[in-house]
């Protein structure tokens, strides 16, 4: 399984509103709950609403689009980081699963990830 790197920094944020999130760009995941207004997006692009941020996220996508009937990819990679004391932020779209990583650890999950036979791209 492939797994393509994302080179941009990411910040994760909690919003007032949705309002100043420049949807063009190339990355924005929203989650809306009942307590809160969630937003991921490159650090560049954080919008000036943000009541609270964690910045130095980096990203890697799992290459192709994943059948709604594959179970565990994100489990065994999760696990992977895990046993490597990498903790994760996953999201998942509609194709496939994004897992953030803190910039420090970038490295060292790709490598991790590569010795688990993951291709990295």
């Amino acid at each position: 399984m492939e797994i393509k790197k994302i080179e941009e920094p990411f910040s994760v944020c909690k919003v007032k509103d949705y309002s100043k999130v420049n949807f063009l760009d190339t990355f924005s995941f929203i989650a809306k709950t009942d307590e809160e207004l969630s937003l991921v997006c490159l650090t560049q692009s954080v919008p000036d609403n943000t009541t609270e941020r964690e910045d130095g996220w980096k990203a890697m996508r799992i290459q192709g689009e994943l059948d709604f009937s594959l179970i565990g990819i994100l489990s065994e990679i999760s696990t992977v980081l895990a046993e490597n004391k990498i903790g994760i932020f996953a999201i998942s779209t509609y194709n496939t699963d994004y897992i953030l990583v803190k910039e420090e650890n970038y490295s060292n999950a790709l490598k991790a990830l590569a010795r688990a036979g993951y291709e990295i791209v």
